[in-house]
């Protein structure tokens, strides 16, 4: 059993919003990318006047405001606050990010660093898919091997490897970073109760960031696959639990709105089960789901269930179902986004 002490989030404070990409003249305005991807704006660690002016064609051109690291720091200190645990308790640091900042070391070392955490980091990465592979490698690890206290953290500077003249892509990311603090062996409300995680690294082409490149992915098929692998697996973990499909919250992998709304449709899920931050923050990779989970940390009671689902480049897919067992009482009181 795999237990969740804290959970916490950070959102840059440059907006781009569906205005300035409309003044980017790549051929595209609100109603269409609202129409399309439901995305209203999104978070950037870049300067918007280098957007401007570059629209970034090239990467690493445009001026970084905060680093991946900070980013990570911040999630991770929200984490530990609301988990009630120092820093010098955390005996491992696992990191992953689709827009890594050094090739070495692993960031989960910068990241650590960052945050004043002597600890053992390393990095375990599947693109979007990675917080269930996290999630997925600790509940399948014996307790006796794991310390006390983990840190996840999954910072994403996605935005800086977009290519700003593709309105394809440029509408979609943004940037953000999330964290979870978890245990093994110390009993929280909310707990992890079952986990999985699977490949097909036939199609790892479709979805893909070369080295020093813009991202790339072959869109229609790729939200085709993430709306039927969604689909399979969260009525593979809904079904771990006594309760009908429609009484579990649903978290997903926040790729667009649009694709989101027809997994709830097939799915039958209401709009009060489900929780979403993509069409204020866009894809934000890999943190964008469990940054919906520390976003609505505090309204989580006794009794519920959560089904997180998320689907990456590989292309691989997972998730884990989520119970609260009893009150939880260990939020800092900070239910928003920085």
């Amino acid at each position: 059993m795999l237990y969740i002490h804290g959970a916490g989030h950070y959102h840059p404070s440059n907006v781009i919003d569906n205005a300035f990409l409309e003044s980017l003249d790549i051929g595209t305005t609100d109603d269409w990318i609202i129409e399309r991807v439901g995305i209203q704006k999104r978070h950037t660690v870049m300067n918007l006047n280098d957007i401007k002016t570059t629209h970034n064609r090239s990467v690493g051109e445009s001026q970084v405001q905060i680093n991946s690291a900070q980013m990570g720091a911040k999630a991770i200190t929200m984490a530990l606050a609301r988990a009630g645990i120092s820093k010098d308790e955390v005996g491992m640091v696992l990191a992953a990010s689709c827009s890594p900042t050094y090739s070495l070391p692993a960031n989960a070392c910068v990241i650590a660093q960052a945050c004043e955490i002597d600890a053992f980091a390393v990095d375990i990465s599947s693109a979007c898919s990675s917080f269930a592979a996290h999630m997925h490698f600790l509940n399948n690890m014996q307790a006796a091997a794991v310390p006390d206290y983990v840190v996840c953290v999954i910072p994403e500077s996605w935005t800086t490897t977009t290519d700003y003249s593709d309105r394809r892509t440029a509408v979609l990311i943004g940037d953000g970073a999330a964290a979870v603090v978890v245990s093994k062996k110390h009993v929280a409300a909310m707990k992890i109760k079952h986990t999985t995680m699977t490949s097909n690294p036939e199609a790892w082409e479709k979805v893909q960031t070369k080295t020093g490149h813009h991202f790339f992915q072959e869109g229609l098929s790729v939200q085709k696959f993430a709306i039927k692998k969604t689909i399979e697996t969260f009525k593979l973990l809904a079904e771990q639990s006594a309760l009908p499909l429609n009484q579990h919250y649903f978290i997903s992998h926040q790729a667009n709105l649009t694709m989101l709304k027809s997994v709830c449709k097939k799915l039958k899920i209401a709009d009060e089960k489900h929780l979403f931050n993509v069409d204020q923050y866009g894809n934000c990779g890999a943190a964008g789901a469990p940054s919906v989970l520390s976003q609505n940390w505090d309204q989580f009671k006794a009794g519920d269930h959560i089904t997180l689902v998320v689907v990456g480049a590989g292309l691989t897919w997972g998730g884990m179902q989520i119970s609260v067992d009893e009150t939880n009482q260990t939020s800092s009181g900070a239910n928003h986004a920085a």
